[in-house]
């Protein structure tokens, strides 16, 4: 069974989105640059060892990186999930965890990068928005695509509505793609990513396979 390490900053919807959907792994640790994380006590109240190592603690970002990576590595995961963690991570960490270091973006990917990314869309006019899960590397959200979904800009929408149903998008699909990982499913060709394993298989679409 695989191990996994999520990261969170927040609330952690989607830490719980993955606790609830019953995948073939083991979760061994959860971790979070703020100590009044309210998914800390998500992964409490569910006996997973959860700890908190506070960004504002260290002056230098790389004394953070170095401090996070050492913990992560107490646990020796095969994979690395970013699920709402809010710091931007150096060269050397996402080097370290290359190729197993996974994030979910609120955009659909390569468009609105950054933060604010519903009220870009909103201000853009775009008629599609969406999420993405995607592989860290140094370049900000940037990695091969795993797999995508979109939802419809509504006339009358505002960041916060917008915001709702994407969100709902990334429930469904962060839990998704983290089983291809650990079911070993995920291959890559340069940035593009396909399904099926060592042998490749068809490019990940945004509609969810059957189990």
């Amino acid at each position: 069974m695989k191990r996994i390490v999520i990261l969170i900053s927040g609330r952690g919807s989607n830490m719980a989105a993955i606790l609830d959907s019953n995948l073939p792994i083991e979760i061994a640790a959860v971790i979070s640059n703020r100590g009044d994380s309210a998914g800390l006590e998500i992964a409490r109240s569910r006996k997973l060892p959860a700890f908190s190592i506070e960004h504002k603690d260290y002056a230098l970002r790389e004394d953070f990186d170095s401090a996070l990576a050492m913990k992560i590595d107490e646990f020796s995961p095969d994979f690395v999930i970013l699920a709402g963690f809010m710091r931007i991570l150096g060269i050397d960490f996402v080097k370290r965890y290359s190729g197993r270091l996974v994030n979910i973006h609120p955009s659909l990917l390569p468009s609105f990068p950054g933060t604010k990314t519903h009220r870009k869309a909103l201000e853009e006019g775009v008629k599609i928005h969406g999420c993405t899960v995607h592989f860290v590397t140094e370049k900000l959200d940037h990695g091969a695509i795993i797999i995508q979904a979109a939802v419809p800009v509504l006339e009358d929408d505002d960041e916060e509505s917008l915001a709702a149903r994407v969100l709902e998008q990334e429930h469904r699909i962060y839990p998704q793609a983290i089983r291809w990982l650990v079911e070993g499913r995920i291959n890559r060709e340069g940035n593009r990513v396909l399904l099926g394993g060592k042998s490749g298989g068809a490019l990940v679409s945004p509609e969810i396979e059957p189990r």
